[in-house]
């Protein structure tokens, strides 16, 4: 039996290398572009794990490879204790476990198909009976709080409202009993008014079924009201991580901080002074900090050399030179002469 806490997905120096075309004159040259590069993650009974970061930060990457979506060019990936194996296709067990929540609910299900459809497909192909796919489909609209289920199982997805048809994305994610969810963006197309009922909803589907979650979002206030832990990601590379509501008290990475200061706040509206907040894209860097050449703080070993994670104590941990000891950085002079 899982208890709370319990790790359940446990992911290791995943890491994931796209190849594309750059137009070069009258030729396209091949290039390889690192979406996801080393990163680690623990998902955990009972707990939601968010990840925070800006479009392009590798955060459906990295989703879609815990669910096998996308294959990993390295790294482990071990459920309940046993190790996967990376190198075939997904099995039918795996997906079992593990369910993926689209951020478009309108997009991710079949418009000329009912409720009913939906949720019983996923059930028939994991192997329930035809007695119980019916009862079992109304549990789960209970369940994600679409009641009473029978005036929703006979519509079509065009019939409902968004945050209606995100309950419905979220229960046919729940109706093969998964024991991880993967929610992504689950509430950035959905109108402010509901997004705190859709957030409320898995949080408490996280407490009662013990579900191991991943919240991606880059609100990194969402992720506050929603995480027991944080990891912010920058360009492939987990920059920052803390349990409970550290990195949003107390921040340290600068990449971190900016987020914070980007969320609107009406007590400071006139004081908005953070020249990394005014900072703009400009790439990243691949051979020293990825976050260099955006931030405001970077030191000169920060354009040479990437940072290795700092332990801050209390599991709170930063990827960044401005967190190092001296005698790290001693230690990277040293051999770079």
């Amino acid at each position: 039996m899982t208890d709370r806490g319990d790790i359940v997905l446990d992911a290791r120096h995943l890491s994931r290398t796209f190849t594309a075309r750059r137009e070069s004159g009258f030729f396209k040259k091949k290039f390889e572009q690192r979406a996801v590069d080393d990163v680690s993650v623990t998902l955990r009974a009972g707990e939601v794990l968010a990840i925070v970061g800006e479009s392009g930060s590798g955060k459906s990457v990295l989703a879609r490879m815990l669910a096998r979506i996308v294959p990993p060019t390295s790294g482990e990936l071990w459920l309940n204790g046993a190790q996967i194996d990376l190198s075939g296709r997904r099995g039918i067990d795996y997906a079992r476990h593990v369910q993926l929540v689209l951020q478009d609910p309108f997009a991710s299900i079949n418009p000329v198909r009912g409720i009913r459809h939906t949720l019983e497909r996923p059930l028939l192909i994991h192997g329930a009976s035809k007695d119980d796919v019916a009862e079992r489909s109304r549990e789960v609209l209970t369940s994600v709080s679409l009641t009473p289920p029978d005036d929703y199982l006979e519509r079509y997805p065009h019939e409902l409202s968004g945050g209606q048809l995100q309950r419905v994305n979220i229960a046919r994610g729940l109706a093969v009993s998964p024991s991880v969810l993967l929610a992504d963006e689950p509430i950035s197309m959905l109108d402010v008014s509901v997004r705190l009922g859709v957030l409320n909803l898995l949080r408490e589907l996280c407490d009662t079924r013990l579900l191991a979650m991943m919240y991606i979002t880059h609100d990194i206030a969402s992720a506050r009201y929603i995480a027991d832990e944080t990891a912010v990601m920058y360009a492939g590379q987990v920059v920052e991580r803390a349990r409970g509501t550290a990195i949003m008290d107390s921040p340290v990475h600068p990449y971190t901080q900016l987020l914070i200061n980007s969320v609107p706040n009406p007590d400071h509206l006139a004081h908005r002074d953070s020249p990394a907040s005014e900072t703009k894209a400009s790439g990243f860097n691949l051979h020293g900090c990825r976050f260099s050449p955006r931030c405001p703080q970077a030191l000169d070993i920060c354009h040479t050399n990437q940072p290795p994670e700092v332990d801050l104590g209390g599991g709170h941990t930063s990827r960044c030179w401005l967190s190092a000891t001296d005698e790290q950085r001693t230690a990277v002079s040293i051999t770079t002469r």
